[in-house]
């Protein structure tokens, strides 16, 4: 489970509309409830438009950016106003499968660990929680609280979270970086591949530390990372699709490769129809 913290931004439409699905969406595209896994706790529903499940792009965007707009004097403590907090996570390609449950359980847990839900907090962030593809989840979060204040995450966040993401690798039966699958250890090509995996998830969980990072060198130094692991992710692929051709076995002696089919011949211009 690898998680990267994206820089913070200032409006939420934006991040949900153009940057956490494959393809962007229109503003008054709704977001199923099986894609929304998990919200703020304290989302009333009875004030909302209609069930959350029903609610469109823009219904959402508007609902974690209203404290932007209440509060026009809520800053950060470096005195800007980019309040949208976004995350994701990204599975491991061998993973299996979660269930939206287990999705929202991973919602809830990192939103806690990065300070954005705090238990019995009913004055804090509002936040929500999709699953735009398989493998992966975005959190999105508006850091100006209910009470107009800003919501100070605890220092080294990121460490918490790279602290539960291995809890929960624990927890529900997945991949840790690092670990080998056994399509590593099938043939001595795939067993090359092992090397590979070990390092691009090492470089993996460097650059999601990275990403985010207040100091502009290190922000590049975690994009650069993130390349590279793509890079040696598509290289282990590569390997072990030929290893799986390499195991095939070959043809048996003398086994004849089956006859192409019969041509039809033409039939002839100016033929005379049958009488």
């Amino acid at each position: 489970m690898i998680i990267r913290v994206h820089q913070r931004g200032g409006d939420v439409g934006p991040v949900l509309a153009d940057d956490v699905f494959d393809t962007p969406l229109s503003y008054e595209e709704k977001l199923p409830a099986d894609i929304v896994v998990a919200y703020w706790p304290g989302l009333n529903v009875d004030t909302a438009v209609g069930e959350p499940g029903s609610w469109t792009v823009l219904d959402w965007a508007e609902h974690i950016n209203d404290p932007l707009f209440e509060y026009p004097f809520a800053v950060s403590p470096g005195q800007d106003r980019r309040s949208v907090f976004h995350l994701d996570v990204r599975l491991a390609p061998e993973d299996r499968s979660l269930t939206g449950q287990e999705w929202s359980e991973v919602a809830h847990r990192l939103a806690r660990a990065a300070g954005i839900e705090i238990p019995g907090d009913d004055q804090g962030c509002r936040w929500v929680a999709v699953q735009a593809r398989p493998h992966h989840l975005s959190l999105i979060a508006s850091l100006i609280r209910l009470d107009g204040t800003w919501q100070r995450q605890p220092a080294g966040f990121r460490r918490h979270l790279a602290a539960e993401a291995r809890r929960l690798e624990s927890d529900l039966g997945l991949l840790t970086p690092g670990a080998l699958t056994p399509t590593d250890r099938i043939a001595p090509l795939a067993e090359a591949t092992a090397p590979l995996a070990d390092a691009r998830r090492v470089i993996e969980l460097h650059a999601q530390l990275l990403a985010g990072h207040p100091q502009a060198p290190l922000r590049e130094a975690g994009h650069r990372l993130e390349w590279l692991a793509r890079r040696l992710f598509d290289l282990e692929r590569d390997l072990t699709t030929t290893a799986a051709e390499l195991r095939r076995p070959p043809a048996p002696p003398g086994a004849m490769a089956p006859s192409p089919p019969a041509a039809v011949p033409a039939a002839r211009t100016g033929a005379r129809p049958p009488m």
